[in-house]
C-alpha cells in the first residue's frame, strides 16, 4: 500500500485504471443478468423475486468493489461487503420461498456476486465468461427443459456411463507399457474406447435431434460417423426391397463415405497432429467432391422417405472395446511388418487393413507415423482407397437397379479423386 504523503507514480495510475475497469465489468455482469430477469418478468408482478436490473447491477458493482478492496489489502471490509450481499440474497429467498420454491433468481444473484468479485480481482475474462454462460442458461430455459424432458432412458443412462468411464475409470488405469513389441498401454487404449464410444453417442444425439423421419439421406450421413461400411452394407440390402428409395439410399451411402474422409482426418489429427496435417490434401479432395455430390442430390430428393433404423445402444461400448482390442492386435502386426519389410510392408498392410476397418488403420498409422511419416500417409490413403473399393463391391453385388449405378459411379469418382491427389501431391 502506498505510503501517506508519497507522490503517485505512472505504475500506480495504471493500476488504478485497471482496477476501475474491473469494477465497470462487474457492473456490466450484474446489469446483463438483471436485464434478463427484468425482461422475463421475474422482477415484477405477483410472483416477482427480490431482484431486477437495478438490484443486479448494484450487486455486481458491490462485489466488484469488494474484489478491488481485496487486491488493495482491505480484506475485512471486502469480506463484510460480500457477506452482506450474500445475506441479502438469502433474506430475499426466505421471503419468496413461502409462495415459490424456485431459486433461479437468487442463485443467479450469487453467481453475479462471484463474477463481480473475480472482475474486481482482475480476472475479467473469467468474470465475463461466467456472466455470458449464466445469461444463456436463463434465456434458453424453455429449450433446456424440453431437451431434458425429451431424453430417453437409454440416452440418459449412456450419458451417465460415459461420465463414469471418463471421470472414474480413466484416472485409475496405469500408463504402461507392459509386454513386448511396444507393449500394452491400458490408459491409452481406454482413451480410444472413450473416443469411439463418444463418437457413437454424438451420432445418437444428432439422430435424436433431427429424428429418423428425415429419411435415408440423413440416416446415412449420421451413420457415417460410426461406420460407412455398415451403412453401405445395410443400404445395399435395403435397395433390393425398396426400389423406389434407390436415390435416397444411394445419397445416404455417398454421405456416409464422405463422412469417412472427415473422420479419418479428425482421428489422425487427434492422435498424431503431424499425420493429420499431412493427410489434409488427400482427404480434402474426395471429401469436397463427396459433399458436392451429396448437396446436388439432396436438393432433388424428397425427405419423406423414412428410415427403418432401430434403436441401438447409444454408446456402442462393446464395439468400442472391440476396436481397442483390434487396434492393439493391429499395432503388434504393424510393428512386425515394419521391422521385417520396412516401408513397402506398411503400405501393403494399410491397404489390407483398410478392407476391414479404417479406424484401426488410422490409429496404427498415427502410432507408426512418428518413425516414418511418409509411409504412414501412403498407408492411410491406400487404406481409404481399398475400403472404398470394398464398398463399391458391396453395392455392385448386393445393390439393385438405380441404386447400384449411383453408388458405384459416385464411389468411383471418390477413388479417382484420391488417386489423383496421391499422384499429383506427392
Amino acid at each position: 500500500m502506498r505510503r501517506r504523503g508519497s507522490l503517485p507514480t505512472a505504475a500506480h495510475d495504471e493500476g488504478m485504471d485497471r482496477n476501475f475497469i474491473g469494477v465497470v465489468i462487474a457492473l456490466l455482469c450484474g446489469a446483463v443478468v438483471g436485464i434478463e430477469r427484468q425482461w422475463s418478468g421475474h422482477a415484477t408482478g405477483a410472483g416477482s423475486h427480490f431482484a431486477g436490473i437495478r438490484t443486479f447491477t448494484l450487486l455486481g458493482g458491490l462485489s466488484g468493489a469488494a474484489g478491488l478492496l481485496w487486491t488493495s489489502g482491505y480484506d475485512p471490509l471486502a469480506t463484510v461487503l460480500i457477506a452482506g450481499a450474500v445475506a441479502l440474497v438469502a433474506i430475499g429467498y426466505a421471503a419468496v420461498a413461502r409462495r415459490d420454491l424456485e431459486a433461479t433468481t437468487e442463485v443467479a444473484a450469487l453467481v453475479v456476486i462471484a463474477a463481480g468479485t473475480l472482475a474486481g480481482l482482475g480476472l475479467w475474462r473469467v468474470a465475463s465468461g461466467i456472466a455470458v454462460i449464466t445469461v444463456t442458461l436463463l434465456v434458453e430455459k424453455s429449450r433446456l427443459h424440453s431437451m431434458v424432458s425429451g431424453l430417453s432412458d437409454a440416452g440418459l443412462r449412456a450419458g451417465i456411463r460415459f461420465a463414469l468411464m471418463a471421470i472414474v475409470i480413466l484416472p485409475l488405469l496405469p500408463e504402461g507399457p507392459y509386454g513386448p513389441l511396444g507393449g500394452v498401454r491400458p490408459r491409452e487404449l481406454w482413451i480410444l474406447v472413450l473416443f469411439f464410444s463418444g463418437l457413437s453417442f454424438f451420432a445418437y444425439v444428432i439422430r435424436s435431434i433431427v429424428g429418423t423421419g428425415h429419411g435415408y439421406v440423413i440416416a446415412g450421413l449420421i451413420g457415417g460417423l460410426i461406420s460407412s461400411t455398415n451403412v453401405t452394407l445395410n443400404f445395399s440390402k435395403t435397395s433390393a426391397k425398396e426400389r423406389d428409395a434407390a436415390t435416397p439410399l444411394a445419397l445416404g451411402v455417398l454421405a456416409a463415405c464422405t463422412m469417412m474422409y472427415l473422420r479419418v482426418a479428425i482421428t489422425a489429427s487427434v492422435l498424431n497432429r503431424e499425420l493429420g496435417v499431412a493427410l489434409i490434401p488427400y482427404m480434402l479432395a474426395p471429401g469436397l467432391l463427396g459433399a458436392a455430390l451429396f448437396v446436388w442430390g439432396f436438393r432433388r430428393v424428397s425427405n419423406s422417405t423414412s428410415s427403418n433404423e432401430s434403436e441401438e445402444n447409444p454408446l456402442q461400448l462393446s464395439s468400442a472395446i472391440r476396436m481397442a482390442v483390434l487396434f492393439q492386435v493391429v499395432l503388434y502386426g504393424v510393428t512386425v511388418v515394419r521391422d521385417t519389410w520396412g516401408q513397402s510392408g506398411l503400405i501393403v498392410s494399410g491397404a489390407v487393413l483398410g478392407l476391414t476397418d479404417v479406424d484401426a488403420l488410422v490409429i496404427s498409422a498415427a502410432k507408426t507415423g512418428a518413425g516414418n511419416l511418409n509411409a504412414a500417409v501412403v498407408s492411410t490413403v491406400a487404406g481409404t482407397i481399398s475400403n472404398t473399393v470394398l464398398k463399391m463391391g458391396l453395392a455392385a453385388v448386393l445393390g439393385k437397379g438405380r441404386y447400384r449405378v449411383l453408388v458405384v459411379g459416385g464411389l468411383a469418382l471418390l477413388i479417382i479423386a484420391t488417386g489423383v491427389m496421391l499422384a499429383v501431391w506427392r
